[in-house]
């Protein structure tokens, strides 16, 4: 069809894209020598009055929009060539990319700029769900949203197309029920022919899963028939848990609306970090004591271990040695005080090795470590049998500059390829000092744990939780 003129108006340039009955054309208006798509619909042996249905409703839909990241209605006509014969629509043409063929071409996208994409879409959504009757695409997905060239911090324009599958809810409720979308991307009650508002939400839920792990949502596993996406996407606690809520596929529990999801986006990191766990978690022997002036956090040793026995019996060993061999040497008939003097300066760093293996030993069953900050200073310290040690140099309170909570996520280990994973972090930084609670060189593995002690210190500190 290439170089045909239709309508002695459009001559055709290109093949966009092609499914059964169904051609979409890249084509010039000679008249304002602009580009322009145009979907065919042909009347063939596979043709059904439905696909007629949802074409011309397509048509009707356009022709009432006006938002300008949808593509504009132009116009519509019957086409009786030699090479095809059926309906041709006419809409603007918009020279951008699917997300479909960005992430073909070997794309990523960071949190922060699916976020912009969700915003964008949710926009839009707005749009179309507030119209009376609310108009309901039924079909989103990344092949159907188109994204501009990035500007500046923007991941470019987002634009909402092909409305072929659109449906008004005055259609439903009067009993004109289609069953149409993209397997993966539909609800439960779209498979019935039912769809709402909340319908539109789940599809961009599943289209963003798709746009953080790279696998479509039909090749994720499921559980209750919720997509499992979290192992596969690392991802900030709050944004999991919009995605969860936007693809929940209970009607009755799913976000409800375009507005709904973008309030909960939009939110400030200082509000969503106030959805943590407040309470104490039950079970939990942590204490934290606090008044006007003064916080301490009192963790507990966690307890015994197998992993601990073989440093216990080889601490008792080593040090058993040391002593029998100080014993051995003092006892010999040849030593004189010089060289008992001389052997007991020898042994100070094996008795030090020694004790320090003890140390090791008895801490995770008998210590705790103390977390006290008061208006002038920062402590952390270790304590075993009435004896503290610092585990880092005492800092002033004033220069408490971050609070950083990291929940647990999985990474790729570059050198094997395997999945692993990586335990939930507390980290409060004074000045260039770390103070670590939970993570490497931690003590607490209970996420509910951190996520507690992570909203006391943010509220006495009165400073917000940053995720990392």
């Amino acid at each position: 069809m290439i170089g045909e003129i239709l309508d002695e108006r459009y001559e055709v340039q290109q093949l966009l894209g092609k499914k059964a009955g169904r051609r979409t054309l890249l084509a010039r208006d000679l008249k304002t020598q602009e580009l322009v798509v145009i979907k065919l619909l042909s009347f063939g042996s596979d043709f059904e009055w439905d696909d007629l249905k949802l074409f011309e409703r397509e048509a009707q839909t356009l022709k009432s929009l006006s938002h300008p990241l949808i593509p504009r209605y132009l116009d519509y006509f019957e086409v009786n060539s030699p090479t095809i014969k059926g309906f041709a629509l006419v809409q603007t043409y918009i020279p951008a990319q699917t997300l479909e063929q960005y992430l073909q071409t070997g794309r990523t996208f960071t949190e922060a700029e699916v976020k912009q994409i969700a915003l964008a879409l949710l926009e839009i959504l707005i749009y179309l769900h507030g119209l009376h009757p609310p108009v309901i695409h039924r079909d989103i997905k990344p092949s159907n949203i188109l994204l501009g060239d990035r500007s500046g911090n923007s991941v470019g324009e987002v634009y909402l197309i092909d409305f072929g599958s659109v449906q008004t809810v005055l259609a439903t409720e009067t009993g004109t029920r289609t069953v149409v979308g993209t397997y993966g991307y539909m609800p439960q009650e779209q498979f019935g022919g039912r769809t709402v508002p909340a319908s539109d939400i789940y599809s961009l839920g599943a289209t963003l899963i798709y746009l953080v792990t790279g696998t479509h949502p039909a090749d994720l596993p499921q559980k209750d028939f919720r997509i499992q996406f979290e192992q596969v996407a690392n991802l900030s606690q709050n944004f999991t848990r919009a995605l969860q809520q936007m693809t929940e596929p209970s009607l009755e529990k799913r976000l409800s609306s375009a507005s709904q999801a973008l309030k909960i986006l939009e939110q400030p990191q200082f509000e969503l970090d106030k959805a943590l766990a407040v309470g104490k978690p039950i079970g939990s022997k942590i204490q934290v004591i606090k008044n006007w002036n003064t916080l301490e956090i009192l963790i507990p040793s966690a307890g015994f271990h197998p992993s601990i026995i073989f440093t216990g019996l080889f601490a008792i060993a080593w040090n058993s040695f040391t002593l029998f061999w100080i014993i051995a040497v003092i006892s010999a008939p040849i030593t004189n005080d010089y060289s008992t003097f001389l052997f007991t300066l020898f042994s100070l760093p094996f008795w030090g090795a020694g004790f320090y293996m003890m140390y090791q030993f008895l801490f995770p069953l008998l210590g705790r470590i103390r977390l006290r900050l008061n208006a002038q200073q920062v402590t952390f310290t270790n304590e075993l049998l009435g004896f503290k040690f610092n585990r880092t140099h005492p800092t002033p309170r004033q220069h408490v500059r971050k609070l950083v909570y990291s929940p647990k996520r999985y990474e790729i280990d570059l050198n094997t390829g395997t999945r692993v994973e990586v335990k939930p972090e507390l980290i409060l930084w004074v000045g260039v000092h770390k103070y670590q609670l939970a993570g490497s060189g931690g003590v607490i593995n209970s996420e509910l744990e951190i996520e507690w002690l992570a909203q006391e210190l943010s509220n006495w500190l009165d400073i917000p939780i940053t995720r990392e």
